[in-house]
């Protein structure tokens, strides 16, 4: 048997630097297209995993508008004197019984193209499905301001835009016990401890924040919402 003689070593080191050089090029151009996708929009492969999980809430979210008040919260709304009583004991109600990162609501701001479902929690594992109420924040129908954090460039990146709000745009949240529509107010941006954002005030508020600026945890963007009452 002839046995064919074996390419000469440095045809084959130029093959595979060759390949190598070709592995590169491939592997930075999809990092360029990452990177400019990202500037011009958002992180493609966050985008990816959030739009999976925005999917499955909206099932879930589904599913629980279905199923309404349970057996015990009908008893104990038949003993409550009007709607306000009603909304505010389903609010505390869904609020302790829904698991973190479980679905809870839905926001939409048609000013900025928004309109996702609403988790519950704030933590990482939360916020890489969707927006989420913070922990510990009331929810709408309770008294108080409620707080709703976002990411700006991954995941959706549901509150990328909170920069292009101004004053009297509107914000909804609708809730399977109500709905309820917040006006802006205004925006600021303030450092990632001014934890005086959450405080009550005289009037029921909802603050949106995230990360500020684009690209940076160096400070935050926070949007002061009020209730209109109807």
């Amino acid at each position: 048997m002839v046995v064919a003689p074996e390419a000469p070593a440095p045809r084959r080191h130029r093959r595979a630097a060759r390949a190598a050089a070709t592995a590169t090029i491939v592997i930075a151009m999809l990092l360029f297209a990452d990177a400019a996708l990202t500037l011009a929009w958002q992180e493609p492969v966050t985008a990816l995993i959030g739009k999976l999980h925005q999917q499955r809430l909206a099932g879930e979210l589904h599913r629980l508008e279905l199923a309404g008040p349970t057996p015990a919260e009908r008893r104990r709304l038949a003993a409550l004197p009007d709607r306000g009583a009603r909304v505010a004991f389903l609010a505390r109600s869904l609020r302790g019984r829904v698991a973190q990162g479980g679905a809870v609501g839905r926001i939409r701001i048609a000013a900025i193209h928004t309109n996702m479902v609403v988790v519950n929690g704030s933590g990482p594992g939360a916020l890489r499905k969707g927006p989420g109420f913070y922990d510990g924040s009331p929810f709408p129908g309770e008294h108080g301001t409620v707080a709703i954090a976002g990411h700006r460039t991954t995941y959706l990146a549901p509150f990328r835009h909170l920069d292009a709000l101004h004053a009297g745009d509107a914000i909804t949240l609708s809730m399977p016990y109500a709905s309820f529509t917040y006006i802006v107010q205004r925006t600021r941006i303030v450092s990632p401890r001014s934890l005086w954002i959450l405080r009550r005030t005289g009037y029921d508020r909802l603050v949106l924040s995230a990360c500020h600026p684009l690209f940076s945890a160096a400070r935050r963007i926070v949007v002061f919402a009020r209730l209109r009452r109807r």
